[in-house]
């Protein structure tokens, strides 16, 4: 079985980033860099990560014009990530900008494109703040709706909340990738995350890949803590 954890590196240098990605590189199976690490590390903290040999996730959600979406999507690929997300409400024309310009860049450069992560609905939303922004207030509806629109649109993967993975998983290809963040093991609380489940059962449901935040970064010992999550997936 091959390591499903990515592990965030949702710290604000560049230094803490990389001590954690040292610490922990072998017990996960890449790592996500977000808005925080990102706006305060820049694409270099990308280049440093890779040099480690890691895989990368690069969380920033874009959203734009499928222009704007185009460029950001080719400067991603330049940095060799191996998945990238853009938020699945940009619509049918900015998703169909997105992989496009993951295929088009890596192929230019010669290597493999970058998996291209359609966001549905954010793990802190739930019914009454959907309704609030004049959305459906059934998550489920309003996660599968968007996912199929990707789909359509040609995305090969989507990010969702565990609790939405299975019934996805009845109506897209069985070869779209699944990442789901929100996982919280049980001696975590939910803080932010309203929909949330354990690793082991986002993995049962469905689930290709695990973003795991808080439960490995803020534990005593990280790389102890990665490595009992790896051992729950792997307990018969």
């Amino acid at each position: 079985m091959r390591n499903p954890i990515i592990a965030a590196l949702d710290v604000s240098t560049a230094e803490a980033a990389l001590e954690l990605a040292q610490k922990i590189a072998p017990s996960v199976g890449g790592f996500k860099i977000g808005s925080e690490l990102f706006t305060s590390a820049g694409p270099e903290i990308v280049r440093r990560v890779r040099a480690l040999g890691a895989a990368v996730f690069l969380d920033l959600k874009f959203h734009d014009i499928p222009n704007t979406v185009s460029k950001a999507v080719e400067a991603a690929v330049r940095l060799d990530v191996q998945m990238l997300s853009v938020h699945a409400g940009g619509g049918t024309a900015m998703l169909k900008a997105a992989e496009k310009a993951a295929q088009e860049s890596a192929w230019q450069l010669g290597h493999a494109p970058p998996l291209v992560l359609g966001v549905t609905v954010l793990t802190s939303l739930d019914s009454n703040a959907l309704s609030e922004i004049g959305l459906d207030p059934n998550v489920a509806r309003q996660v599968r709706r968007l996912a199929n629109m990707a789909n359509k649109a040609g995305l090969r993967g989507m990010v969702c909340s565990p609790l939405e993975v299975a019934d996805l998983r009845q109506t897209l290809p069985p070869s779209t990738q699944l990442v789901t963040p929100g996982v919280r093991v049980e001696a975590n609380p939910a803080d932010d995350q309203r929909r949330t489940l354990s690793p082991r059962e986002a993995m049962a449901a469905g689930a290709n890949w695990l973003v795991v935040g808080r439960p490995i970064y803020a534990a005593p010992d990280p790389r102890a803590a990665a490595e009992a999550i790896w051992t729950s997936l792997n307990a018969s």
